[in-house]
């Protein structure tokens, strides 16, 4: 029987975190958010040289190939899921009953923020995954995460989420150096999609800590969505939800 798409995926960073978990049980006692949860601490990136994960001779603003950063690339110098750092991610393994719904996937998401101390807002159904913003109790956005549909699994969202988020990313203890505006990293966006050849259009610029997440819209409806780094202006293209089917608001 073939596994679908979403659980291959699935089953490829529970084989990380797997191999992962042993070394990096010495770093997670520095991890503060570790504590006292039943989140289980993914494995963290092995980054190149200026913090970023991708391929090599990949373009900076050129982040649109789960290949050229995902897991599964163990061993590559640039690139590859691995023990060390632990930098906040976290993982929560659903029961293997299949979320269908968008209800469904807000109770998921509700169990991961309840274990951060946040709060689920919208919730996003593509063909791929379920995708749910997640917020402080103040209403500021704080992360991303999915929800896996054929299992119910639910983590920090690959990509921006894990690479660029300065509260809850890898990079949780860096600081967060804000030098693009909403403004510009919405400009910022809609030119990287126009030298594609693209007619999408982005809409408004969410702010995370570290970087900006966007709606890409199609005749004013929802397509897919851009992240655009709040110190760098790189952009990020998410291009693992797969077709747009419905959105739940909080």
């Amino acid at each position: 029987m073939t596994m679908p798409s979403g659980s291959r995926r699935t089953a490829t960073v529970l084989a990380a975190l797997a191999l992962a978990g042993t070394a990096a049980a010495g770093c997670a006692a520095g991890d503060s958010t570790s504590s006292g949860t039943s989140l289980h601490a993914a494995a963290a990136w092995t980054s190149s040289a200026n913090g970023d994960c991708r391929r090599s001779g990949t373009p900076d603003d050129d982040w649109d190939d789960w290949d050229s950063w995902g897991p599964g690339m163990m061993g590559r110098d640039d690139c590859s899921w691995g023990p060390g750092m632990m930098g906040g991610h976290y993982w929560l393994p659903g029961d293997g009953s299949p979320v269908e719904t968008l209800d469904q996937a807000r109770q998921r998401a509700e169990a991961f923020a309840d274990l951060l101390g946040l709060r689920v807002g919208e919730v996003m159904q593509f063909s791929k995954n379920f995708y749910a913003e997640l917020e402080t109790l103040e209403g500021r956005p704080a992360t991303e995460i999915l929800v896996d549909p054929a299992d119910g699994d639910t983590g920090i969202e690959y990509g921006p989420a894990m690479m660029w988020n300065t509260g809850y990313g890898m990079h949780h203890r860096g600081r967060d150096q804000t030098r693009v505006s909403p403004g510009q990293a919405q400009d910022r966006a809609q030119e990287w999609l126009r030298r594609r050849g693209s007619d999408l259009i982005v809409g408004a610029a969410e702010a995370y800590p570290g970087y900006y997440t966007l709606h890409t819209l199609r005749s004013g409806k929802v397509s897919g969505m851009l992240s655009v780094n709040a110190s760098t202006g790189t952009v990020w293209d998410h291009t693992w939800h797969g077709r747009y089917i419905a959105t739940s608001e909080n």
